[in-house]
């Protein structure tokens, strides 16, 4: 057996690995985040006892039972014909406890029990294979069994009443799934923009029991079935209604020559040759980061042949954020409240310098910054954050008025730390106790639009930042003395000229971080964040959009971090602002490094 285990097997005999009498444990089928081991499941022996039946139904569930075959063998017929496990899972902080058993009067007890799952739950992901962080609450199930008619009058254990989906510990968890992308375009753009948007999902590692497909065919088959029910109001897919994969395709990987062929149904011939490229950008992307050979181009495929190809480098012009085209300069604000600029080509290394335009004189000294994704203007906050201030940063000129005023009294209940989005509105939070806003500028200028933001619960904006792609904002949320992230989806309605805009629907993101204190995106589809656990130390980590953390994602520590910075590219340095070493950088694969002892609010343009 140790032989079979340095290989990565595990056999899951259903012989009671958790504890029948004494405390409640919970024990992992499996070392935690392991992905590769593979454990192999075992049907239950003859004579079973119910707490084997049931212990042993759990561990196959943590297993890659080709349609869970040997796990139905637990239930009874009825119960494994009905028993849908694709119905979504649910998520515990550690392995379910089993309680029990539940015996009947002395007349049943024999032939009928039943046992309580209980556990913490920290998440769910449902049938759309989107996850969503839980703040962590009591779980609790019933398994109800019953004993068969055998030869020998008695018969066998089996379970005859289970609810659907799978309920797995989270090392488990991330065993079995791992996080994806797939990409849509971002809705109402007329302006010629066609913003891809991230929308991350949960996919089983190697092959999925149900559909026997690997990771990049369940990835491009759940990009096929459309965006997940939170994304689904701001963003659109070119892939005609109905389109899907043809029937029995369970593999995909690109050629020797990199070139990916997705054969797909009958529905995709209603596309055409403009919208066909568009729906072959959204699998280029999709799958970028899955495949273990670099996709170079796509081709699409029907009955009738092939419908279009992109190469990657085509694929490109389908991402637009407003960006540079250049590599992403920092940014900050000197000891003089001027805005200075670290150059991109640098990589957080090079001499700063004061940017061109009133900002960076020191006429108004300055105390935050938030800098346009195009590197052609910036929006700065007065030292006593009452007034937002909007320049160019490509002419000289004079500083113009006030873009925004606050009337609150005091500084910290005034203006916010800018953002801007990738669309190029402007974006800034009031945090006045008599009136309260979340302000929007279109393209930077004009009259500010007050934001709808319901579901605050109390809450007040402490800070905001905006995504690449314009259609999710992660709000810095204050209440009761802690502070929260929550991620909201940007909704706008209207005409495109003056449309209605409003934040929906917002989550939690990282709920075991009790209390954040900085943040900001990195990359497409996560954050980079600094926050504590309960009890615990500060500490820097990835977030996903969807608000799913890893133990992969939490960085080098740093102390005392006041502010964080990250670029779209994922690739320049993560820069953070801390109390003893100043601005400090960290370059993949490096240790944390000391760029500047003075200077405040750095940011990347965003």
């Amino acid at each position: 057996m140790s032989a079979l285990l340095g290989c990565g097997i595990v056999l899951l005999a259903g012989c009671g690995s958790m504890p029948v009498t004494g405390d409640v444990k919970a024990v992992d089928a499996s070392q935690p985040g392991d992905s590769q081991v593979q454990v192999y499941a075992v049907a239950p022996r003859e004579g079973a006892a119910p707490s084997e039946v049931v212990d042993g139904f759990l561990e196959s569930m943590t297993s890659d039972d080709p349609d869970f075959r040997t796990t139905r063998k637990y239930l009874t017929e009825e119960a494994a014909r009905t028993w849908k496990p694709s119905e979504g899972t649910t998520v515990l902080a550690k392995a379910p406890n089993r309680n029990g058993p539940s015996l009947h009067d002395k007349e049943r007890r024999s032939t009928e029990t039943s046992y309580r799952l209980t556990g913490e739950k920290v998440a769910a992901v449902d049938e759309e294979s989107s996850y969503q962080p839980l703040a962590p609450t009591d779980y609790s199930q019933t398994l109800h069994l019953v004993r068969g008619n055998g030869a020998d009058g008695k018969g066998e254990w089996r379970i005859d009443i289970v609810p659907d989906g799978l309920v797995l510990g989270q090392s488990d968890f991330k065993r079995l799934y791992r996080s994806v992308n797939k990409y849509y375009f971002a809705s109402g753009r007329t302006n010629g923009q066609s913003a891809l948007v991230a929308d991350p999902v949960y996919v089983r590692n190697r092959t999925d029991p149900v559909t026997r497909m690997d990771t990049a065919t369940q990835t491009v088959r759940t990009l096929l079935a459309g965006p997940t029910n939170w994304l689904r109001p701001v963003v659109d897919s070119r892939f005609p209604t109905g389109t899907a994969l043809r029937k029995g395709v369970t593999s995909l990987a690109p050629d020797d020559q990199n070139v990916l062929k997705v054969p797909l149904n009958q529905k995709a011939d209603k596309a055409g040759q403009g919208a066909c490229r568009m729906m072959a950008a959204q699998v280029l992307f999709t799958l970028r980061d899955l495949t273990s050979a670099r996709v170079e181009q796509v081709e699409l495929e029907s009955d009738r042949g092939r419908l279009c190809s992109l190469g990657a480098d085509e694929a490109e012009e389908f991402a637009s954020d407003n960006g540079s085209g250049a590599p992403d300069s920092q940014y900050f604000i000197d000891d003089k409240g001027r805005v200075l600029r670290i150059p991109g080509n640098t990589r957080g290394s090079g001499d700063p310098e004061p940017v061109t335009g009133p900002l960076g004189t020191g006429t108004v000294v300055m105390s935050a910054v938030g800098v346009a994704r195009d590197e052609q203007h910036a929006a700065a906050v007065s030292a006593n954050h009452q007034n937002l201030y909007v320049a160019s940063m490509v002419a000289d000129g004079e500083l113009a008025g006030p873009a925004v005023t606050s009337r609150a009294k005091k500084a910290e209940d005034r203006l916010s730390r800018p953002s801007w989005d990738g669309r190029g509105d402007l974006w800034v939070a009031d945090r006045d106790p008599d009136s309260r806003r979340l302000l929007r500028l279109a393209n930077g200028e004009g009259k500010p639009q007050e934001v709808t933001v319901p579901s605050l619960d109390g809450g007040r904006i402490e800070e905001v930042r905006m995504s690449a792609d314009g259609v999710r904002i992660a709000l810095l949320l204050s209440k009761d003395g802690l502070m929260t992230l929550k991620i909201g989806r940007i909704e706008r309605h209207g005409p495109e000229s003056a449309p209605k805009v409003s934040v929906e629907d917002l989550r939690q993101a990282a709920p075991q971080l009790t209390d954040v204190t900085a943040l900001s995106w990195s990359g497409r589809s996560r954050l980079v964040v600094v926050g504590k656990e309960d009890g615990g130390v500060q500490q820097v980590r990835y977030v996903q959009a969807d608000g799913s953390t890893s133990s992969s994602g939490v960085l080098p520590g740093v102390n005392q971090v006041q502010a964080v910075a990250a670029a779209d590219d994922e690739l320049l340095p993560l820069m953070a602002e801390t109390v003893d070493d100043g601005i400090v950088k960290l370059s993949p694969g490096d240790n944390w490094q000391t760029v500047l002892k003075g200077g405040m609010s750095l940011v990347y343009p965003g």
